[in-house]
């Protein structure tokens, strides 16, 4: 039988572990192409393999996402053999150090907002085109509580993803009366990722929910539809 997803074709940033990985899976056994993405091609191998297991299909495409170059030549190569994008999940991002704002390091926090916001960007920017051939596009966000609510030493990380979601929500308010892409910005709340234990090294992981149970939120998003603009909390 065939998937909710059949036919479609869906690009997931950051897909060689946690969130991205399980939500890669999950388009996967719903019926999609997925096109996996991430620095580094051993972890993007793993969740290609079990995707196949599953009988779904997918394609890695290692690659360093602050290299703006390199989202155009995945923009190329995509293009080349798909004539449409029907999914875009942007869920890579740099947590970076925890500190006072009066001592976060320069260096790295350019390479934050690289990462978490103008990558981001110039992906929106590479493949608006293709998302806008496929008649019922639909994006996903990944974001953070902090970008809304400031948190003591979470000022770079927050900083980031405040401008992260102000991009998005511009981007979702620029695509309503077309109705072609439908934006929605999700937070995943406490999960289980290798980010929250960097994070919060003393906290019990089982104690919190699995990137497998905000992937099915994000399947569930993906299926059901979602009015561009949408944004929400997975519980």
């Amino acid at each position: 039988m065939a998937g909710p997803l059949e036919g479609q074709v869906a690009l997931v940033t950051g897909a060689s572990r946690g969130i991205g990985a399980a939500t890669a899976e999950a388009l996967g056994r719903a019926g999609a192409h997925v096109i996996l993405t991430a620095r580094t091609s051993a972890g993007l191998e793993d969740v290609e393999e079990r995707i196949h297991q599953v009988g779904g299909t997918a394609t890695i495409a290692p690659l360093d996402l602050t290299d703006p170059e390199s989202i155009g030549r995945l923009a190329v190569a995509i293009s080349g053999r798909w004539d449409k994008l029907d999914i875009l999940v942007l869920n890579a991002a740099m947590l970076g150090t925890l500190a006072p704002v009066q001592h976060l390091d320069a260096k790295e926090f350019a390479q934050i907002f690289t990462l978490n916001v103008s990558a981001q960007a110039a992906l929106v920017a590479a493949f608006d085109a293709l998302l806008r051939k496929s008649g019922r596009a639909r994006l996903i966000g990944l974001t953070s509580s902090v970008g809304a609510t400031p948190r003591a030493f979470w000022g770079a990380y927050g900083a980031s993803k405040a401008a992260f979601d102000t991009l998005l929500g511009a981007y979702a308010e620029e695509n309503r009366n077309a109705g072609r892409i439908a934006v929605a910005i999700v937070d995943p709340g406490a999960t289980r990722t290798k980010m929250r234990a960097q994070a919060y090294p003393g906290e019990d992981p089982a104690s919190l929910k699995t990137p497998d149970d905000v992937a099915a939120r994000i399947l569930s998003l993906l299926t059901s539809g979602f009015e561009t603009g949408h944004r929400e909390r997975v519980g």
